[in-house]
């Protein structure tokens, strides 16, 4: 709660000083307002997960929240995702009908629920039976937008049961999802990832690439700015990938990374110019 507030505060003074955001920051402004209002109402969940079979579960390569764990008020879930599919037709013209059919799925208690856990689980919702006629990839962010709140809640409980030097995968040891941001740490440059489903941090390899797992050298290279040397952009030659960076050793500003995800969006653009593809699709923001 505490972070998305200070983002919340930075945007309001922000707007305040500019007289208005730019479309897609009013926007994330909007959207995170919805979220962080769900997450405020959300009970801490009580996650049972005795030590040893932590420790079994992240040896393995194992995720610790599997979908039948999630504890999840649907009746909140259907709300927000009602929410996020209205906001979302307000500033995408172009998806205004699925956002229509959007809303008629929100009272769909038995496809929405279907169709999160196909997303969770990362399987393919062109595959669910289904009548509605929807873009996949909008559901897929509608979902996404709708779920990280729920997500954020588990992850902040159990991100305090992993063992970093243990894991060091590819996806969040929390809920198995992909980064779409990394930092380098202020203490040893140490470089972490940061989950793009339930924010969850995690201690990564430099010279690794976080996507296709490869570490060969000569596959792996970086861009940075030239004045600041802040912001790094990862690339990888064997996927064809990017990621973007922050090197807090650099600055000495509170840097919000939530935030940086919509701030550092030229630097997508910088990647699909140099020929690359972001790792990750299907979010609000970066497509």
């Amino acid at each position: 709660m505490e972070i998305n507030s200070k983002i919340l505060e930075n945007l309001d003074e922000w707007q305040q000083r500019e007289g208005s955001l730019p479309e897609l920051l009013e926007f994330y402004k909007r959207l995170l307002r919805l979220q962080n209002d769900v997450k405020g109402q959300l009970s801490i969940p009580m996650l049972l997960l005795p030590q040893d079979k932590v420790a079994d579960r992240l040896r393995q390569g194992t995720p610790l929240l599997e979908w039948q764990a999630l504890s999840l008020d649907w009746s909140a879930f259907q709300n927000l995702f009602l929410e996020v599919a209205t906001l979302a037709g307000e500033y995408y013209q172009a998806a205004s009908a699925d956002s229509e059919r959007l809303r008629e799925i929100a009272s769909d208690t038995s496809f929405l629920q279907e169709a999160t856990r196909a997303w969770y689980e990362e399987k393919s919702l062109s595959a669910l039976e289904t009548n509605y006629s929807v873009n996949e990839d909008f559901l897929s962010a509608v979902i996404h937008s709708t779920l990280k709140p729920f997500l954020n809640v588990h992850s902040e409980v159990l991100s305090k049961l992993v063992d970093q030097e243990q894991w060091r995968r590819v996806y969040c040891p929390i809920c198995g999802g992909r980064p779409d941001l990394a930092f380098l740490d202020k203490e040893r440059g140490a470089r972490w990832l940061l989950c793009s489903r339930c924010d969850a941090q995690w201690l990564f390899q430099r010279l690794q690439c976080p996507y296709c797992g490869t570490q060969d050298q000569n596959a792996l290279a970086y861009f940075t700015d030239e004045e600041e040397g802040m912001y790094r952009l990862y690339v990888c030659q064997q996927c064809q990938s990017y990621l973007k960076a922050i090197d807090l050793r650099q600055t000495e500003a509170e840097v919000l990374l939530p935030l940086e995800r919509v701030l550092t969006l030229d630097m997508d653009k910088q990647g699909r110019e140099k020929g690359y593809k972001s790792g990750l699709t299907g979010t609000m923001l970066n497509d």
